[in-house]
């Protein structure tokens, strides 16, 4: 199948994209909320792709794109489709956030609306390839239990049975008409960290009269760092980080509580069981030899992300005829998780970075931060590309 000719389709429906972009961008939902966000996409596939659609995990849409022989194979594209609680910076954009508090500062809003490309690309082409795409537009990313884990107990893996899933993610770090891929491990597991330490409050001028919660809470999170610098092997990565206390004391107030919030990440089920019993042990061993009491709760997150070296390997190979070797990059491991990390752990699968960087656009920001922006001219990339690895996949 030409490649111009997908390039083509791509810039024709730019404009429509960028007015999608827009739309969602203006009127961000949280995740599990996207009630909006989801009839929009219905009402697109419906009425404008003609295509059958069904609502899973609540907020969620999954329709099917039959080719010939659409029994063949059938590869999965997946984009999420929640906002994270942040109030956007107010810098003149016209399509700043209406919804104050919520903001598309992950991208995501690009990952929707360049599945909706994807997906008008595909249809035009459908009678031109064997197989078929199952489009999914998943709620919930930003936020345990992820609506990846959702969808798949709804069974958005079956019927038909998915052979291969494809995700992209926006990266402002690599530059518009861009991309990048790294095979096997890629991001770390997360799990959530609460812990209560209780002591005896008092004032602050007579700490002799109390169990200083806040003292017993500073040795404990020293104490932690352990995990990472001395138990962990060094050749296994990981990340132990702590980025809430609360402790509600004043200059001369010794509070009786103090609560702290962390996370834990690795690229390893067997360490991070392992670590998560030292932590306990060593929270709970400071806390009580200095007096207090301890209450921890670990809420394991999401898994690792592991990108399948075959499937990577094919669309690795395809990014590079479509863009460019010089389009194409290498990445590195990266801390962060993502719960397409549970598509990945149940059939083989590629999530790579698209780029949206412009340094004269001033789309530089990182993600979750409240002036986080993308060049819209990366949605071509983004809806074409994903076309092109669909039917690349089908090909195999």
């Amino acid at each position: 199948m030409s490649i111009e000719v997908i390039k083509s389709k791509a810039a024709e429906i730019l404009p429509e994209l960028i007015a999608i972009r827009r739309r969602i961008h203006k009127n961000p939902e949280l995740s599990f909320q996207e009630f909006n966000t989801q009839i929009l996409i219905e009402d697109y596939l419906q009425n404008k792709l003609n295509l059958k659609t069904k609502r899973l995990a609540n907020t969620g849409v999954v329709a099917l794109i039959e080719g010939k022989n659409p029994s063949k194979k059938v590869v999965g594209l997946r984009a999420d489709m929640d906002a994270l609680p942040i109030v956007e910076v107010n810098d003149g954009r016209p399509y700043r956030s209406e919804n104050e508090g919520v903001m598309h500062a992950c991208g995501h809003d690009v990952h929707t609306t360049s599945l909706l490309g994807a997906a008008t690309i595909l249809s035009e082409l459908k009678d031109e390839f064997e197989g078929t795409i199952k489009l999914v537009f998943q709620p919930g990313e930003e936020r345990l239990p992820g609506g990846a884990s959702l969808m798949i107990a709804d069974g958005v893996l079956n019927d038909p049975k998915v052979d291969i899933m494809i995700g992209q993610h926006v990266f402002p770090m690599i530059y518009t008409g861009g991309v990048g891929f790294r095979s096997g491990l890629y991001m770390a597991s997360t799990d959530e960290i609460y812990i209560t330490v209780k002591g005896k409050g008092g004032h602050g001028a007579m700490p002799y009269l109390t169990i200083d919660p806040v003292l017993i809470t500073s040795h404990m999170i020293v104490a932690l760092q352990q995990v990472v610098s001395r138990i962990a092997n060094p050749v296994t990565p990981s990340v132990l980080s702590f980025g809430k206390v609360i402790a509600m004391g004043a200059t001369n107030v010794i509070p009786s509580e103090v609560k702290i919030e962390g996370t834990f990440r690795t690229l390893n089920e067997e360490w991070r069981a392992e670590a998560h019993r030292r932590i306990i042990e060593i929270a709970e061993g400071v806390v009580r030899g200095m007096g207090g009491e301890i209450e921890i709760d670990i809420r394991r997150g999401y898994p690792f992300l592991m990108n399948d070296p075959s499937v990577t390997e094919i669309s690795n190979r395809a990014a590079k005829n479509f863009l460019g070797s010089e389009n194409v990059h290498d990445l590195e491991i990266w801390m962060a998780a993502e719960d397409f990390a549970y598509y990945s752990q149940e059939v083989p699968s590629c999530f790579y970075r698209l780029g949206t960087r412009n340094d004269d656009k001033g789309t530089t920001f990182s993600v979750h931060h409240p002036s986080f922006d993308v060049d819209e001219q990366s949605l071509e990339t983004g809806a074409s590309l994903m076309a092109f690895l669909a039917i690349e996949h089908l090909k195999d």
